[in-house]
């Protein structure tokens, strides 16, 4: 068996369901285009792996995406011969690998991918200029690769059924839904406390729209502590008035600590899942979220959080208001979350892998 993932530079939540696919399968072969050993988890690294012939490029293992348009011809090498079955784990060129006769290809899908499709203008506007002019040339022969190394699948499997409808509009291909693995258990975990601020938690990327959040407490006699690191930490801080702290780059436990100290989690983004609501959830912390992407699968309105509909700072204050006076149960959330747990995403993998039908996302 082999598992394949696009590249392993850092933890984020792509490499976390990663992290849990080998953990399933102990004797499995790694393929990536390259690997940076010191920021992965053991789970990974003590797999054989097989990097590309990006790894050896210049500055691959810190910024590997900046070789995307090399990808598909470096891994034409891998030779798969042998393996009856191969997992990738993909939202970049990876599932385009080929594979021999009699072998089965499953992808776990987290997005199609974003840069070229659904997301382009986006990540251009916050390009460099070459990156720009690199996006201009790229993005016909990227789209085209995309589209034909869907072929190369067997069975796609989606992180979300938003990711699905994306998956259904771009590829022409249905997919069976298994959320991704959140440690419930340890989120639910931790000490209760009093809950005595608003978080915001996560990569502070552009898309994700911290400056959202930030803005709308410059308005409030809030507390607001701001939990990440990312480029847009430098403006953040800009923005940010005194009732705003930042922590940067907190572990899980203390990320645990926050989500048991706050009172809410405010999720600005249109993500293709989203890992920290369920986190946030499993510690008794409800969630206040755009009504958007593969949050309003994670979260019960009026149940374990709120949604508000206009990606404005006017309508995340009108949300925050209606906020105070809900009352929600830290059970109910602790319930929820549950639906998420690692146990449910290796039950459904396996059932998806052994040929027993539909996994079970619904």
């Amino acid at each position: 068996m082999a598992l394949l993932h696009y590249w392993l530079l850092t933890m984020r939540g792509g490499e976390r369901v990663f992290a849990e696919l080998c953990r399933m399968f102990p004797g499995a072969d790694v393929y990536t285009h390259a690997c940076n050993r010191d920021r992965i988890v053991p789970e990974i690294t003590e797999h054989p792996i097989y990097e590309s012939l990006i790894a050896r490029l210049p500055g691959a293992r810190k910024m590997c995406q900046c070789y995307l348009p090399l990808m598909p011809s470096a891994q034409r090498r891998w030779d798969f011969s042998g393996y009856s079955l191969i997992v990738s784990s993909e939202s970049g060129p990876v599932k385009g690998i080929r594979k021999p006769a009699g072998c089965r290809h499953i992808c776990y899908c987290h997005t199609p991918m974003r840069y070229v499709w659904d997301m382009y203008e986006e990540y251009f506007r916050r390009a460099s200029l070459p990156g720009r002019v690199a996006m201009r040339l790229f993005r016909g022969p990227m789209r085209r690769y995309d589209l034909k190394s869907a072929e190369c699948v067997d069975q796609f499997v989606a992180n979300s059924h938003f990711v699905a409808e994306r998956i259904r509009r771009i590829y022409g291909r249905e997919s069976q839904v298994v959320y991704p693995p959140v440690d419930t258990d340890f989120f639910g975990g931790g000490q209760e406390r009093e809950r005595n601020f608003f978080l915001l938690a996560g990569q502070l990327t552009g898309y994700k729209r911290p400056d959202l959040v930030v803005r709308a407490f410059s308005r409030l006699n809030e507390r607001l502590v701001v939990a990440g690191a990312g480029e847009e930490l430098p403006r953040l801080r800009a923005l940010a008035g005194p009732n705003v702290e930042f922590v940067v780059s907190p572990d899980d436990e203390e990320l645990r600590d926050l989500y048991t100290g706050a009172r809410a989690l405010i999720f600005p983004g249109i993500e293709d899942f989203g890992i920290v609501p369920v986190e946030a959830q499993a510690a008794g912390c409800p969630v206040i979220a755009f009504r958007g992407g593969g949050a309003q699968e994670s979260v019960v309105e009026r149940r374990t959080g709120l949604f508000f509909d206009e990606p404005s700072p006017e309508s995340l204050l009108e949300a925050v208001e209606e906020f105070r006076s809900c009352r929600f149960s830290a059970e109910e959330l602790r319930e929820n979350a549950a639906r998420f747990s690692r146990e449910q995403f290796r039950e459904r993998m396996r059932r998806i892998i052994d040929g027993d039908g539909d996994g079970g996302g619904r």
